[in-house]
């Protein structure tokens, strides 16, 4: 093919990408906000999908699904590159055009992002600008065109690419490592809560593959809609509590650390969880309760719900009796299992309600609370088709054995988790292949607001394959629903089983 042949075109336009996104990647940096060409082209996405494409990605790549986002975006994007390199010539540069409309694309997307601003399309404008800069130079220096600076015309064209690609990958790890490293930073000191829950010996039944009764900050799920963890400075973080109240109230992170705070052990549920699934953990919170916080601004009689809102843009809708039930302890959580909240899980403040699904209670990065109506106002989930209000639905899970286990004759533990928050969990029964449905042991329990683990000792003695079934009975005597629902709209149902063979 003219022009360097095919692959050398092709190469072209990966390296042009390359040094595009990386010189984004450096820039965004230095602009407040999300301004990075991925991450705001990745939350769009994130926004326009229907809640089944969600609810796919999230079964299939679990708490892995913004990486796998980002990934496909990337391997998009350098498969445009690579179109863009062969489509380029010397007086018609298509290829140059395909940049170019790929980073207004990312602009748009970043000054349509809450809190955006106008710098916030720099970082993909000028990347775009350095990528077609780039493109051009390679393409000219394939046709043999004479380049416009000296020392750049004497470098032989694999020296150029092996420049440009250098610079690209570099100036992308430097933004990369350095967003990484500040949202790591958490530097306050707990404050002492002035009540503490305490975790009966018996909560934890300590048996091999089965969750620990308390989550540990890295293995509890995370599922939201922020592809980049946002960045808050404590020193400028307020809260705003307004709306349908009496007056407004504005308060720091110092003064917000000033209330009276307490500590409870409660579990969390994610409404895409499925029968199951993994998405749900339980943790040691530190926090000030909502319903304090709430009386201070003066509540309406007429309002019904409160708008939570994160300083990524993303809402959530609480009944407002969840929040000022005085036997709810719904709480504005600073600390997680004794350190400060992780980035990750919603540094420096976040919402934790015990019975309701995340998605309508546990907003993360919160900076605002709106008392209001369902009526007048919608959150972020309720147009997509999830249900305005969803109290967590009664489950039980089999962890141990795993799944297809080859397990020998004799006394087989069959052990798990189950839950009924704010409701709790009165007694969990087995049941093996067609027969009786025969208790489970319990573990202990600080309240009706955590999981309950459970163990079931199975004589194991007929070889072949066999099924195990799992169902829980809340304290209001409620059985678990057998009935298989997918999580749209308020949460799946169904009793979970896994297959075994004996030996």
């Amino acid at each position: 093919m003219k022009h360097g042949g095919w692959f050398k075109r092709a190469l072209s336009g990966l390296v042009a990408a390359l040094l595009a996104l990386g010189i984004a990647e450096l820039l965004a940096l230095l602009i407040p906000g999300l301004s990075s060409p991925v991450t705001v082209v990745g939350a769009f996405v994130v926004d326009i999908v229907p809640p089944w494409a969600k609810d796919f990605a999230i079964d299939t790549f679990g708490t892995n699904d913004k990486l796998a986002l980002t990934v496909g975006l990337v391997g998009v994007i350098l498969l445009v590159a690579l179109l863009a390199g062969l489509l380029e010539r010397v007086k018609l540069p298509l290829g140059s055009a395909l940049i170019a409309i790929f980073g207004v694309v990312g602009a748009v997307a970043a000054v349509t992002r809450a809190n955006a601003s106008g710098w916030t399309v720099l970082p993909s404008l000028l990347g775009a600008a350095a990528g077609i800069l780039v493109l051009r130079l390679l393409i000219r220096k394939l046709s043999g065109a004479k380049l416009p600076l000296e020392l750049l015309d004497r470098r032989s064209f694999l020296q150029l690419a092996g420049l440009a690609t250098v610079l690209g990958l570099a100036a992308g790890a430097v933004g990369r490592t350095v967003k990484q490293v500040s949202s790591a930073v958490t530097n306050f000191v707990l404050p002492t809560p002035k009540t503490r829950e305490s975790i009966p010996a018996g909560a934890d039944l300590k048996i091999p593959g089965l969750s620990p009764f308390v989550t540990p900050n890295a293995d509890f799920y995370r599922i939201d809609t922020a592809l980049q963890v946002p960045q808050i400075d404590t020193a400028s973080w307020q809260l705003r509590i307004f709306g349908m109240v009496d007056r407004e109230v504005t308060m720091s992170f110092a003064e917000l650390l000033e209330q009276p705070m307490i500590e409870r052990v409660l579990s969390l549920t994610c409404v895409s969880n499925q029968v199951g699934g993994k998405l749900a953990g339980n943790a040691v919170w530190i926090g000030t309760p909502i319903r304090d916080l709430l009386a201070r601004a003066g509540v309406s009689q007429d309002a019904d719900m409160v708008l939570s809102s994160s300083q990524d843009g993303y809402t959530a809708s609480t009944p407002l009796d969840a929040l000022t039930d005085p036997g709810r302890d719904a709480l504005l959580a600073v600390g997680m299992n004794g350190t400060p909240l992780p980035p990750e899980h919603g540094y420096p403040v976040r919402m934790v309600v015990p019975g309701l699904y995340g998605y309508v209670s546990a907003t993360k990065w919160l900076v605002s609370l709106e008392v209001t109506r369902f009526d007048r106002k919608q959150a972020y989930w309720t147009p997509r088709g999830y249900a305005e209000k969803a109290p967590i639905k009664l489950a039980s899970r089999i962890e141990v054995p795993g799944p297809f286990a080859k397990l020998d004759k004799g006394s087989v533990v069959v052990a798990g988790t189950a839950w009924a928050q704010h409701t709790g969990v009165a007694s969990v029964e087995v049941k093996i292949d067609d027969g009786a449905w025969q208790k489970a042991d319990l573990g202990e329990v600080p309240s009706k607001d955590t999981w309950r683990q459970w163990r079931f000792n199975w004589q194991a003695q007929e070889s072949g394959n066999h099924y195990i079934y799992v169902r829980a009975t809340d304290a209001q005597g409620r059985v678990q629903e057998s009935t298989n629902h997918y999580p749209l709209p308020d949460g799946a149902t169904g009793f979970h089983n896994i297959a075994v063979s004996v030996n």
